[in-house]
């Protein structure tokens, strides 16, 4: 069978179609931007996941990918707001009983969902000394590599970070696992969680007042701690090092393993 040029143009047409649709598909948005040292790049989800890594450049890149079973992914609308701190980037939903979502930086805005399947994934390029705050309801939370201090918040998921800097890491349903590099937070870090463990690794010269409470698990640590009052149950209060700023760890349904960061690595 002989084609035609036209033939064999129409063909092309048909196929460079598909391919931008895949491309479109696979990054329905972007962003990227330069943030200064010490600025935050902040992400709030609603249902999706959130993956950070270090970048290698000198911007910040946000890519998102949105889908659904039943509902339109055009619904759901992804907001970058600038603001004096850095930058928040919203997955905006439809109104619910006429309250409108607001993207606002921090505590601010209101962010919810009815009856709307939509699921907005986000991946996150973070270049050395801007902090992340990672934020959803519905998924997991990851970072690796990160050169700054991170805070990662969900219900439904789990939470694993890898930074030279604090990470902060809070769930309900999921394990938290923090790999931080630096131990010199002010007052109270916490790592909660409540159906699943919790695992941390400190750098070895850390200094902290620890407390750490399981229900359903067993506590763990590689420290040398020094035990303040009575080990009660699950529970226990001690001492690392000088003191100083507090750790809380805790979960109902998991055990909490506290592990110097060298150690930590050495069994992975």
């Amino acid at each position: 069978m002989k084609r035609t040029r036209t033939g064999v143009l129409a063909f092309a047409a048909v196929l460079t179609a598909g391919l931008a649709a895949q491309a479109l598909a696979a990054e329905d948005f972007r962003w990227q931007g330069k943030l200064a040292r010490g600025n935050e790049i902040e992400i709030k989800g609603v249902n999706g996941s959130i993956t950070a890594t270090g970048g290698t450049g000198d911007e910040v890149v946000v890519t998102a990918v949105k889908k659904a079973h039943r509902s339109d992914p055009a619904s759901v609308k992804v907001e970058v707001v600038p603001h004096a701190g850095g930058v928040t980037i919203c997955a905006v939903y439809p109104s619910v009983e006429g309250k409108p979502n607001v993207c606002a930086p921090g505590e601010g805005g209101h962010m919810s969902t009815k009856d709307n399947d939509v699921s907005v994934d986000f991946q996150v390029q973070v270049p050395e000394g801007v902090r992340l705050s990672a934020r959803t309801v519905n998924g997991a939370i990851s970072a690796t590599g990160v050169h700054a201090d991170v805070r990662a918040n969900t219900v439904n998921g789990a939470v694993a970070l890898e930074s030279t800097g604090i990470a902060t890491a809070n769930t309900v349903n999921g394990a938290v696992r923090v790999h931080m590099g630096r131990a010199d937070w002010q007052g109270t870090l916490k790592l909660n969680t409540v159906n699943g463990s919790v695992e941390v690794a400190l750098p070895a010269d850390a200094s902290t007042e620890v407390s750490a409470a399981t229900v359903n698990g067993h506590v763990e640590t590689d420290f040398p701690l020094t035990v303040v009052g009575k080990i009660v149950g699950r529970s226990i209060h001690g001492t690392i090092g000088a003191g100083g700023r507090q750790l809380e760890l805790n979960t109902v349904n998991g055990g909490i393993t506290l592990r110097k960061a060298g150690a930590a690595k050495a069994e992975r």
